[in-house]
């Protein structure tokens, strides 16, 4: 098989994917990558050989060696360079979330219907052996009817990874609501078998807003990035990003179009990181303790009682350890995105369903910072849910 030449837009933290997609000889190699960053660029000259860089995007998105383009920039950019490539007739991956507003996340979509483009989000998350594992338990019918699902999403490296750069910033992000909800937003969806109509939120910046060590405007990180075994407690974070305005924890409620009710928390300073799950229903629930390799998905399903830490089932969960803690999901995303690529057809992944996740987020955020109101979330044009729900077909 001829490999699938791509371009890669931005190679930053997510440039793991384009080292992911580069196989040169086993069906994918990247042919050119653009970066504004000279450091970056130099980073994927190392790291991908026989890259071409350019600090252009155009030059990618035009080259004629390049046949699928992954936009990795971060996230208030995927709009206006999502709908260049789709324009320039070229499949797309876009990072995850879609983008930061309703009304760019719609205008994506919009562009690759009109012009018949392949669009495919990196919502990788579906592909991470525990989310596969509680649906697969969902599906079997092992604990009924979904009613409710609980979200607990402990962040241990969030001073790292979200407050040291452009990750804290309203004007980049809209908030971590939508940046790093994002995921388990469209998890909720994905599990429960609904999209979010109604949400209402509550959240403050608690811990890093108060942290005065921040480094000059303009100024890089020395670290050169983010890390994993950063100062501890968080207080004793240090080269903070000069603005911080994004909330460092949030408690979410929202209401699905099929009435199941669903809450989601996260939380930027907890020693741990990784999310629980709880998904409760007519017949049974389901709990995951570790979300990762090893980890297991306990069921109770087999009367009442009192506290009992065994479940009536227990299923471990499999996978493999990867750097970013993915379980292996990102080889498995990119396997979907270059076949969906080469050939169309159905896949895990569902821009819908990016663009309701995004919707849901930036209705949770304007909650929160509007006293916790409810907010409604906007529907998606009907001719588009069924443009994508056909696999993109006409």
């Amino acid at each position: 098989m001829t490999d699938l030449r791509l371009g890669v837009l931005g190679y930053g933290l997510r440039g793991s994917l384009a080292r992911t997609a580069h196989r040169p000889g086993a069906g994918a190699r990247v042919t050119a990558l653009a970066d504004p960053d000279e450091a970056a660029r130099t980073r994927a000259a190392q790291d991908l050989p026989g890259v071409r860089t350019a600090p252009d995007p155009r030059e990618v998105i035009e080259a004629p060696d390049v046949d699928a383009v992954l936009v990795l920039t971060p996230d208030h950019t995927h709009e206006p360079l999502a709908r260049a490539v789709l324009r320039a007739g070229k499949p797309v991956f876009v990072e995850k979330p879609l983008d930061v507003s309703v009304e760019a996340s719609d205008a994506i979509l919009r562009t690759a219907y009109e012009t018949g483009t392949r669009l495919y989000v990196g919502h990788n998350m579906r592909h991470m052996p525990v989310v596969r594992l509680m649906r697969d338990i969902v599906a079997r019918g092992e604990i009924g009817a979904v009613k409710t699902v609980w979200v607990r999403h402990f962040v241990g490296y969030g001073g790292d990874w979200y407050f040291k750069d452009w990750h804290a910033e309203r004007q980049y992000t809209t908030g971590l609501l939508l940046q790093k909800a994002a995921h388990d937003l469209d998890v909720v969806h994905w599990i429960a078998g609904g999209y979010t109509r109604r949400v209402q939120a509550l959240g403050d910046l608690m811990v890093y807003g108060d942290i005065p060590h921040r480094r000059a405007p303009g100024e890089p990180r020395p670290d050169g990035g983010p890390v994993e075994d950063g100062p501890w407690p968080p207080r004793a974070q240090r080269d903070l990003n000069p603005v911080i305005d994004v909330e460092d924890v949030s408690l979410v409620n929202l209401r699905l179009d099929n009435g199941v009710l669903a809450a989601y928390q996260q939380c930027h300073f907890t020693p741990d990181y990784w999310r629980n799950y709880t998904v409760i229903g007519d017949a049974g629930r389901l709990e995951n303790f570790g979300d990762g390799p090893g980890g297991v998905v306990r069921v109770w399903n087999g009367g009442r009682s009192l506290h009992r830490g065994e479940g009536d089932a227990e299923y471990v969960i499999g996978g493999s350890p990867d750097e970013y803690g993915h379980g292996g999901a990102d080889p498995l995303i990119i396997d979907e995105f270059l076949r969906f690529a080469r050939d169309g057809g159905r896949t895990d992944t569902s821009p819908v369903a990016a663009r309701m996740a995004v919707a849901a987020g930036v209705g949770a955020t304007r909650s929160l910072r509007d006293g916790g109101g409810p907010q409604e979330v906007p529907p998606l044009d009907e001719e588009l849910v069924a443009y994508f729900e056909r696999g993109q077909a006409r």
